[in-house]
Formats: structure tokens, sequence, C-alpha cells
């Protein structure tokens, strides 16, 4: 029952204070207008199809977004997991272990004591530095592959397990990362050919992603360089 809350201790007595009531009213059948009227006012509805289910969550994500700790609080909810994926994103990869973490504890002690952990976890996430940039680039793949269709893997990253498959090319002029200065091979392509670099990915310049940004432009100036572009052109 909704008016519960999610607590199995207040279901079962709530239960009990309806039965005697409905016993003293003499009342046989239960109705949810009847329901609502014992209930009163406190009845909460925070089932699925309710309105305020879902403002709750909303407010929660919000509030999340808007780094206020103290507001994330109060609507304390389950998309704590989703949010660290979401908005904190790499900017601060720790934000998805601690949540994963609090979600845990939270299974495995219950409430009240497992709410601890979550709302510690809410807090973290309001002064995290923000990032969708990962989410961001994840829908720009998904828009492109549902435009443009499916194009051929370049030959020279095919998987050859057959001597006809050599023989055709797979895999030739392949060139094995780790052998490369860096772990990088400056210049080598990965996407389907004659397709420019798409860039889905483009950190913010705030927690962690500010150096996978640096790592990123340094990444693309070799890249350049090895092709005789500049960065940024295509190349």
């Amino acid at each position: 029952m909704a008016y519960a809350d999610g607590d199995a201790r207040r279901l079962l007595n709530t239960l009990e204070q309806l039965a005697v009531t409905a016993q003293q009213a003499k009342v046989e059948c239960i109705t949810d207008a009847w329901l609502v009227q014992v209930l009163g006012q406190q009845m909460r509805r925070y089932d699925k199809g309710g309105e305020q289910f879902y403002d709750t969550i909303s407010a929660l994500h919000k509030s999340v977004r808007g780094s206020d700790p103290d507001a994330a609080l109060r609507y304390l909810a389950r998309r704590i997991v989703r949010m660290a994926w979401e908005d904190i994103g790499l900017a601060d990869p720790r934000a998805m272990q601690i949540t994963n973490e609090a979600a845990q504890t939270y299974e495995r002690l219950g409430s009240p004591e497992g709410e601890l952990a979550l709302a510690q976890a809410v807090i973290y996430l309001a002064v995290a530095p923000k990032s969708n940039a990962g989410y961001t680039a994840y829908k720009k793949a998904r828009a492109l592959v549902a435009q443009d269709g499916t194009r051929p893997v370049p030959l020279h990253l095919r998987n050859a397990p057959t001597k006809l498959m050599k023989q055709l090319d797979y895999g030739k002029g392949y060139r094995y990362a780790h052998d490369e200065e860096g772990g990088f091979a400056a210049g080598e392509t990965y996407l389907p050919d004659g397709m420019a670099p798409p860039n889905f990915y483009e950190p913010v310049p705030r927690g962690l992603e500010i150096r996978i940004g640096e790592k990123l432009r340094e990444l693309r100036a070799r890249n350049a360089d090895a092709a005789g572009t500049t960065p940024g052109d295509g190349g």
C-alpha cells in the first residue's frame, strides 16, 4: 500500500487499524473512497501511477544536477545510480562506485538503516563535478547509426581466422597499438572507410574530464601530424 511508504511494519499496523475500523463501522466491502476517508489527508500517493511519484523523482534529479545537497536529501529516491552515469559521468567516475555501493547497502540493510548510505551518496553526487558528455556522446552515436545505417568494417580491422580471409586481406596492415610509441598508433583509422571523425565525445572542463580532454587533444594532434592535417579539419 502506498500509504505505508515502503515500511512493512507501518503497512501491517495500518492493515490492523483498518480491519478494526471496518469491523466497528460494520463495513463489509472496502472501497477506495472509504480508504481515503479513513486515512484522511495522510494518504500519500507514491504509487507508480501517481503524479507525485514522478514529481519526486524529477525534483531529486534536478536538485542533484543543480548542486544543492540539502534539497537533494528532501527528495531521496531510487535514481542515484542513473544520475551518477548521466549527470556526473567521467568527471568523477568514483560517483558510479559510491552509488552502486549505497544501493547495495540499502538492499542489504533496508529502511531506515540503509537510508544513510543513500543520503550520503546523494550528497556526494550533489557536490561532485558535473558532466553529461558521455551521455550526450551515446545519444549522438545512436542517432548516427539510426540515420546512417550499416557500413562495412574496414579490411584492416577485420578478424582473419582462416587462410581464405587472410588471402582476402582481412586484417592486413593493422597496427598493434601496444607496439607503437606511447601505446598509440598515430594516424591509424578505426571508422568505416570515408567516414569523417564524428567526435561524439567532447569532455567538459570539469573534474577528471579536464585531464581526459587534454589527453584527447594530444592524441588528435598526433593523428593530425601523422596524416599531415590540422586537428579538427576531418583528418
